[in-house]
């Protein structure tokens, strides 16, 4: 085994890439002394992560592991400590017959190994797998076996016996607890499983034998644990002492938040809290701050039909367009990616937002402040004086908001924000009934895109079914029975036991013909402004999601849920 690999020759033979793309390749690597060719190859985004790590494997004849797949071994993963898995970048995953399986990204570097065989007294047999799905199960495994700890210390200090159980009754014994390190440990553990989980929020829930903890997950509230009721006044003490909230106040609601930082992205988390019959129910949102977690236009899911429409929109220098849809169904993604396209060193963009829930470079963002009186519409009047050409309101709340904003428009500026209604049509009317004129909306409307979110099927054990339902049928506007796929019940480890992996958003959107801001002016009704729409090629949510469905992408269940009641 040699460590001279040419690999990009082997890239070339298995018609991952092209000769003319390696001779580009081989020339930015003269530029860069010292970087990889595969390293190159991968920055120029001539190859994926997965297609150089399986042309190694071929090269170097180690064979490969995909981690996201294999069952990771609790056991095997703490015998190697996670500053030392960090540091070489391995993570072990299984042990049989005195050996240990460890996934590494650098099969080749020997002194690694013979480091770890020399602490772990174990034959070490490497596994080849891609750099970022090692750091992702490192991330992850040592998350779970240190909540298996955590769980097993809160377990032996919160022993149900007869003094904790008076504790329990008295909040202030119960309150003096909060600093012990099983507590602390908990929260920490909780909020880093959240974040690897992919969760927007902690749901912690009193109830009379136990206190749940469930994570929301692509729309879902999962169970991750349940712990003692004694626990619950500390759990929840320590989580106002780090949101900055009132810990004697038991009796209303309140709100808090706090900032921390897991594998380099910055967290803020917005805590609330609520009385409930057992004792406060708490939820933690999650919001990344990071820049590199804000994502572009053309990751949203849209169609390419709609992201014509979605170009035509962004384009124009002056008028509304306006973001709609239920509370999380992405509209906030969709107004930063949009800023993210519309933000350039020629352009002053202006943002008022309630909360700031991600930081973008070179776009001035600012935050609502109601206790102390700055409001939208306050923030709205003082940025017109700032000399925006862009501005960003975060959302629409009252009539005040949308008349400014309809104002801002008609006087020049480009004004994106969002609005809570069921369908694009609908929310030229909700403007209309907020006491905007109807000819002003018409004058200064540019796009109304309304959205949902949507699951994705898991496609490593999606079922094919055959969907014969006349009812069901109708919803596709199907006639005949047709082939599509189903979520497998109890799923696979890839896509934690759902069914499902990750969610996209379906979109329906509006640009306003002069047919369409004719009848607006007239006071046209929802109906009339829809199919105007439809003649003019907008594509409804209803027709988006069947697509998926028929293409084996997303499930009925999805389509009702999305669009039923549209």
């Amino acid at each position: 085994m040699t460590t001279n690999v040419p690999i990009g020759q082997l890239l070339v033979e298995s018609g991952f890439i092209t000769p003319t793309q390696l001779e580009k390749a081989l020339v930015k690597q003269k530029e860069t002394p010292g970087l990889k060719i595969g390293d190159m190859l991968l920055s120029l985004g001539y190859v994926s992560e997965t297609q150089l790590v399986h042309a190694l494997s071929t090269r170097l004849k180690v064979a490969f592991v995909d981690l996201s797949t294999s069952k990771i071994d609790v056991d095997a993963v703490k015998k190697i400590p996670e500053t030392t898995a960090k540091r070489f970048n391995v993570i072990a995953y299984k042990q049989a017959n005195g050996r240990l399986y460890v996934a590494t990204n650098d099969p080749i570097n020997f002194s690694i190994f013979e480091e770890l065989k020399i602490s772990t007294g174990m034959e070490i047999h490497p596994m080849l797998a891609t750099k970022s799905s090692i750091l992702e199960t490192i991330s992850k495994a040592y998350s779970a076996s240190e909540q298996e700890e955590v769980m097993s210390d809160i377990n032996k200090e919160y022993d149900a016996n007869a003094e904790l159980a008076k504790a329990q009754e008295d909040a202030s014994a119960s309150d003096d607890r909060v600093d012990s390190a099983p507590v602390v440990k908990l929260v920490n553990t909780l909020v880093e499983s959240a974040f690897h989980s992919n969760a927007s929020d902690i749901h912690i829930e009193p109830f009379k034998d136990r206190t749940r903890i469930r994570f929301r997950i692509d729309g879902e509230c999962i169970e991750k644990m349940q712990v003692k009721p004694a626990v619950h006044n500390s759990l929840v003490t320590r989580i106002k002492i780090l949101g900055g909230m009132n810990i004697a106040e038991k009796r209303i609601p309140l709100d808090g938040r706090f900032g921390t930082q897991i594998d380099g992205v910055n967290l803020d988390l917005r805590v609330s809290s609520v009385p409930a019959v057992y004792g406060e129910k708490v939820v933690i949102r999650l919001l990344s701050t990071a820049d590199e977690k804000t994502r572009g236009v053309k990751e949203l899911g849209m169609t390419e039909h709609n992201y014509e429409m979605f170009k035509q929109i962004i384009r124009c220098p002056h008028g509304v367009m306006l973001v709609t849809g239920p509370t999380g169904s992405g509209k906030s993604t969709t107004l930063y990616a949009t800023l993210g396209e519309l933000s350039k060193p020629n352009v002053n963009v202006v943002t008022c937002e309630d909360p700031v829930e991600k930081k973008i470079d070179g776009v001035n963002q600012c935050q609502m402040n109601v206790k102390a009186g700055y409001t939208f519409a306050l923030a709205l009047r003082a940025i017109l004086r700032q000399d925006p050409d862009i501005v960003m309101v975060g959302e629409i709340r009252d009539g005040e908001t949308a008349d400014i904003a309809i104002r801002a428009a008609i006087t020049g500026h480009l004004v994106l924000s969002t609005l809570h209604t069921n369908d694009a049509a609908g929310t030229i009317l909700r403007l209309v009934d907020m006491g905007v004129a109807p000819y002003m909306v018409a004058s200064s409307l540019v796009g109304v895109i309304a959205q949902r979110l949507v699951k994705v099927l898991c496609v490593d054990c999606a079922e094919e079914t055959v969907l014969s339902d006349p009812a069901d049928l109708r919803l596709v506007n199907k006639t005949s029975p047709v082939k599509i796929k189903s979520a497998k019940a109890g799923g696979c480890r890839s896509c934690r036991q759902t069914g499902y992996k990750g969610r996209t958003a379906i979109h329906e959107i509006i640009i306003p013909s002069n047919a369409i801001k004719e009848c607006i002016s007239k006071n046209g009704t929802a109906e009339e402004i829809g199919e105007l729409a439809k003649k003019n090629g907008t594509r409804l949510l209803r027709d988006n999601v069947t697509e998926m469905v028929l293409a084996g992408k997303t499930t009925m269940d999805e389509l009702v849920k999305a669009t039923y009641s549209v």
